[in-house]
């Protein structure tokens, strides 16, 4: 009968809860215990037998007899008043088995049926529960052993069977005791109550319907579908078509009462009309009161110990299954990827799950050849470092990612990724945490202000790491500063030839160096599209050399003719892309115009209605100002891109660009070593960036966007030049690779020193001879033949640390007689703040002067003074002010802002004098002068938040503006870490943590959440707060359907990675707050008596929670 009414679905959940949670549900209190048994001699569905009340019997023309009055049965059936407003006899309540006086709280969804067995079935005997009290796990399931021996299932198993083997089952009563379990519930405030209907289906016949499960009409939070959730998501589910109700969820169904009541309200009703107890057994329920309001405290105590050992709620068994089977192919896999055989299982020793996650996710069926030979060569099985080499568009990043999934998933380590650039970094995360999702790993952005050092600690799910630069150094000196790089099975190092540019390559160089140096385990993959001296990099790697000329189309077409570039880009646009890179940014523009002057009419009707949605936007984003260079090209298809736009406007050009709306962009060399943007032809308008001639792998970068893999089936590429640079072009296409060279010692504050001063800080060496045998094993020790020539390795070494001493950044201490080689050296507080904070040591001493005369007279008044203090010293090394803006902006400040200025030395006749052109005798400092009147444009943006306005108040372009904001963020959280470290500026740090926040969004704090997710922008963040979207629990829990719908410009793609990387965020989120609870509750190592004789007893209580 049961088992009948119960779907499969709602049985199986049943079957696969855990037994913890179920014991719970098969549980009732007794003086504020949880005990799985009834007292002997109390019926669990009635009020206790009275003194001389004879023992109930079964009545056969009654139901079955319940299992009540310590293993004898009872069968009384409530009077019709007491009966439920539109109840049928034989209809039973789920309900908790707890006494209608009991004084314990009840535990949410502890719901059990009160089932009978079919007649003449011998009731099973229940023992009762000893006296003794224990608040052990154990004791809360008694004397059985088995889940199903106790369940609930199990009786309707039992049902089930005997139900099918008597015809005669027709309309049978329920027992007495449901009416007292539903009041039992309403009076201890449990609003969910389940109905389910004991009736033979047979009697449909005749007229009368199957009761169905029932929810409450009236839920908790967060039952309730609507709860909480953005108004266009609750339109789509009143959509009849979308609704729960059509789709067989339970939670809209009424009742088989009264149509216009719930069943809370029935239940309600029912209550009220129930009779009060006879006076004995309400002179025995007070007698007890008082021993049970003694004992609410222990229960209490159990209650919130089991609520902590408590496992996540169940899932529905189709979710149970797919993880199931999911981490059955991830064992296989780890076995086949352990074994030496060549067996690589369902794809490349990862779960058949990841194969189809490439060809629902991006399309990719098949790997190329050379794909196949690099991740089956024997030294990628046998975890050695590689580096591979490519041309642009090989299809190198799908490689990489295969091997960080095998670390991921099958040898259960972490992995960081190291991209060049921020929008890079943004784009790889966007397109990885539905892979994470799916498959149970964290992908964790690292880049300007965003990332923990230390990393989170994870419980269980491994991460991946994605960062620049910077914030990899920062990240792996974290790592071994807490003695973690162990966990790091993996490091990829995407566009390896940036080793050998200036600071950042300076920087890379360090990070891989001490990756090689702390962790024999961590494995090092490198790859690059322009590579020559690979010899020098497979020494400093330790790696093997894999490389290949496959491109995924024919590379052809070589033109000279400078006169034909209108001609040349109508023959691919508007079906085709194309992209046109230009000299200089004024070029650019210059470019779309002339193109646009001689388009025809004809252009404009192509995807008209969408072009004009894109100015839309466009004017959306900049608070109703578009750009007049792009209003007029966008409608014939075509747009520039370049640094000076906005990170939102570039964005949504390349949206554009990549849905096909536009058809050309005019862009300068950085495009091509960003974002993902191909074409089927690529022009280069001429072989110069700015002033000086192309480089050989800037030349490669541009022509490798012809084409790309996976998206287009032919490229071709046009170079323009005049006669001059003909022999230069020649050189240019035929000749070789530049080489790469080793920065470490060009970049001397950023290179060498920091290095030192970071592998001190980190106890990774502090000797002489330790820091120059580091220094032998880096790339410039396999390179200091050659770039060497004045100055031996061991020379440099000693220079440089001489040069931090000096500096007070470093103490050394005693030094012995061998040459000067046990030399110790140890790191002072400055040195230690220094290297936390990642400060440019060229700039250590000034800020920490900075700071220090900030204490003196602090002005809190506004946020300029905290603004001037964050403001990069790099930045305003490179700025000249526009002074006649300077002055009257000077001119603008209140009072309290003009005393900062007075504070740091800047007067108004100063700026006056130079706004003037005036010859200024007294001496001010410059660099003071410049980072001022760069903190006048952060001050104004964080006032105004519109960048438009602020880039017209200083002459300034907007794009230049946003780089000044990210810069000025990352900074701020430098200067954060940098206090961390000194104590006598701890005012500073509450002060740091939100102006940090502030110039990372530099937004209205109500789209601040929405701004944490990836992808998505401050316009982006407008329409989704507009649209109800106001968090991030509403992002990961939206319909990408809806949002499709409901936000204007936005493609499938785009909603699906905006909600995996909410739900990813949201994980990561929980997890933590998982991880800093069990942190709590965990036996603490120090406890005293844990090395004594009583040392076990207390380790059997590691889980117990104490309360006071």
């Amino acid at each position: 009968m049961l088992g009948h009414l119960l779907s499969p679905e709602r049985r199986h959940r049943l079957r696969a809860a855990p037994r913890a949670a179920v014991a719970g549900t098969l549980g009732r209190c007794h003086g504020g215990r949880l005990s799985p048994h009834p007292p002997a001699g109390v019926c669990p569905q009635k009020e206790p037998r009275q003194p001389g009340e004879p023992p109930c019997l079964p009545d056969p023309g009654r139901a079955p007899a319940c299992r009540g009055h310590g293993g004898r049965s009872c069968s009384r059936e409530p009077p019709p008043e007491n009966r439920e407003p539109g109840a049928r006899p034989g209809t039973a309540l789920l309900s908790p088995r707890i006494p209608v006086d009991s004084p314990g709280p009840v535990i949410p969804g502890a719901a059990v049926a009160t089932a009978c067995p079919a007649p003449g079935t011998a009731a099973r005997e229940v023992k009762p529960p000893s006296s003794q009290e224990n608040d052990s796990e154990e004791d809360m399931f008694g004397d059985y052993d088995s889940f199903t021996e106790s369940s609930f299932l199990a009786h309707v198993d039992d049902l089930e069977q005997r139900y099918m083997q008597l015809p005669e089952c027709g309309d049978r009563d329920a027992d007495s005791g449901t009416k007292d379990l539903c009041s039992a519930g309403l009076k201890n405030n449990l609003r969910v109550t389940t109905v389910i209907n004991l009736t033979d289906p047979e009697t449909s016949e005749h007229g009368q319907k199957q009761s169905h499960l029932d929810v409450p009409a009236e839920p908790e939070p967060g039952s309730d579908l609507s709860f909480d959730v953005p108004s266009s998501q609750i339109l789509y589910f009143e959509n009849p078509q979308n609704s729960p109700e059509a789709l067989g969820d339970p939670c809209t169904k009424k009742t088989n009462g009264d149509p216009q009541k719930s069943s809370h309200e029935e239940l309600v009703s029912s209550h009220t009309e129930q009779p009060e107890p006879n006076n004995d057994f309400s002179n025995v329920r007070a007698a007890s009161e008082s021993s049970r309001r003694k004992s609410l405290k222990d229960h209490l105590k159990s209650t919130m110990a089991g609520n902590a050992r408590a496992q996540t709620p169940a899932f529905p068994r189709s979710k149970h299954l797919r993880e199931a089977l999911l981490s059955e192919e991830i064992s296989v896999a780890k076995k086949a990827i352990e074994s030496p055989s060549d067996d690589l299982g369902p794809f490349y020793s990862l779960p058949s799950k990841v194969r189809d996650l490439y060809v629902q996710l991006k399309g990719i069926k098949k790997l190329y050849d050379w794909q196949h030979t690099c991740l089956t060569l024997r030294s990628v099985q046998e975890r050695k470092n590689l580096i591979y080499s490519l041309p642009t568009s090989g299809g190198k990043t799908l490689v990489a990612e295969i091997l960080m999934l095998q670390e991921l998933l099958c040898r259960q380590k972490d992995v960081l990724m190291i991209l060049p650039y921020v929008a890079i970094v943004q784009e790889k995360i966007s397109s990885l945490s539905s892979f994470g999702i799916e498959l149970g790993f964290f992908v964790e952005e690292y880049a300007g202000s965003k990332g923990r050092f230390p990393p989170i600690k994870r419980r269980e799910k491994k991460s991946l790491y994605i960062a620049t630069i910077e914030k990899a150094h920062s990240l792996v000196n974290a790592l071994i500063e807490t003695s973690r790089l162990s966990t790091l099975g993996l490091v990829v190092v995407d566009e390896l030839h940036m080793i050998g540019e200036g600071s950042r390559g300076a920087i890379l160089e360090m990070t891989l160096a001490k990756v090689l140096y702390t962790s024999k385990t961590t494995q090092i993959i490198g790859m690059s599209a322009t590579l020559n001296n690979v010899e020098d990099l497979q020494a400093f790697l330790k790696a093997e050399y894999y490389t290949s000329q496959f491109r995924p189309y024919s590379e052809a077409l070589k033109k000279m003719d400078p006169d034909r570039l209108v001609a040349l880009v109508t023959e691919v646009i508007p079906n085709y892309s194309c992209l046109v890179f230009c000299p200089s940014k004024k070029n650019c523009e210059n470019v779309a115009e002339m193109l646009c002057k001689f388009l025809s009419k004809d252009y404009l009707n192509h995807r008209e209605k969408e072009k004009c949605e894109v100015i839309k936007s466009l004017r959306n984003i900049g608070n109703g100002k578009v750009c007049p260079v792009l209003k007029r090209t966008v409608p014939f298809g075509i747009a520039y891109h370049h640094s000076g736009l906005t990170s939102e406007e570039r964005k949504l050009l390349e949206e554009a660009y990549s849905t096909g709306v536009l058809c050309l962009l005019t862009c300068t060399s950085t495009l091509a070593a960003g974002v993902n943007l191909p074409a089927r032809r690529v022009i280069l308008r001429a072989p110069y960036v700015a002033n000086t001639f192309l480089k050989r792998n800037q030349y490669k970068q541009m022509v490798g966007r012809a084409g790309r893999a996976g998206i287009d089936t032919a490229g071709e590429s046009i170079l323009l030049l005049q006669e001059k640079d003909k022999q230069q072009v020649l050189e240019l296409i035929s000749g070789p690779l530049e080489t790469c060279c080793s920065h470490l010692v060009e970049e001397f504050t950023k290179g060498i020193q920091a290095l030192f001063l970071s592998l001190i800080g980190l106890k990774i060496a502090a000797s002489l001879g330790d820091i120059y045998q580091f220094m032998s094993g880096t790339f410039f020790g396999v390179q200091q033949k050659i770039l060497l020539k004045e100055k031996s390795l061991w020379e440099i070494t000693v220079d440089a640390l001489e040069h931090l001493t000096e500096k007070g950044l470093l103490q050394k201490d005693s030094c012995g007689d061998n040459e000067g080689l046990e030399c110790h050296f140890r790191i002072t507080k400055l040195g230690q703040a220094s290297f936390k904070g990642a400060i440019d040591l060229a700039y250590c001493d000034t800020l920490y002067r900075d700071l220090k005369k900030g204490l003196e007279g602090l002005v809190l008044e506004s946020l300029l003074h905290l603004i001037y203090l964050t403001t990069p010293y790099d930045l305003a090394a490179q700025s000249e002010p526009d002074w006649m803006v300077y002055f009257k902006q000077f001119g603008q400040l209140s009072p309290t802002e003009q005393n900062v200025a007075a504070l740091l030395g800047v007067s108004e006749s100063f700026i006056g004098k130079k706004a003037a052109g005036q010859a200024v005798r007294k001496k001010v400092d410059k660099n003071v002068v410049n980072r001022l009147y760069l903190s006048f444009v952060l001050y104004s943006l964080l006032k105004e938040t519109n960048v438009w306005s602020v880039s017209e108040k200083f002459n300034l372009p907007r794009g230049y503006i946003q780089n000044l904001l990210m810069g000025a963020a990352s900074f701020s959280s430098c200067v954060l870490h940098f206090c961390e470290e000194l104590e006598e500026f701890w005012v500073y740090k509450a002060l740091l943590v939100e102006l940090t926040k502030k110039l990372t969004y530099c937004v209205k704090a109500e789209l601040i959440p929405l701004m944490e997710v990836t992808g998505v922008l401050e316009g982006r963040a407008k329409q989704l707060y507009n649209a109800g979207y106001r968090s991030i629990m509403h992002l990961a829990n939206a319909n990408p359907e809806v949002l499709v719908k409901t936000i204007d410009h936005l493609s499938r793609r785009q909603a699906r990675q905006i909600v995996s990387s909410a739900k990813m965020l949201l994980h990561e989120k929980a997890e933590a707050l998982q991880g800093e609870a069990e942190e709590l509750l965990r036996l603490p190592a120090d406890l005293p008596g844990l090395g004594g004789p009583s040392s076990e007893r207390a380790g059997s209580h590691a889980g117990d929670v104490t309360l006071s």
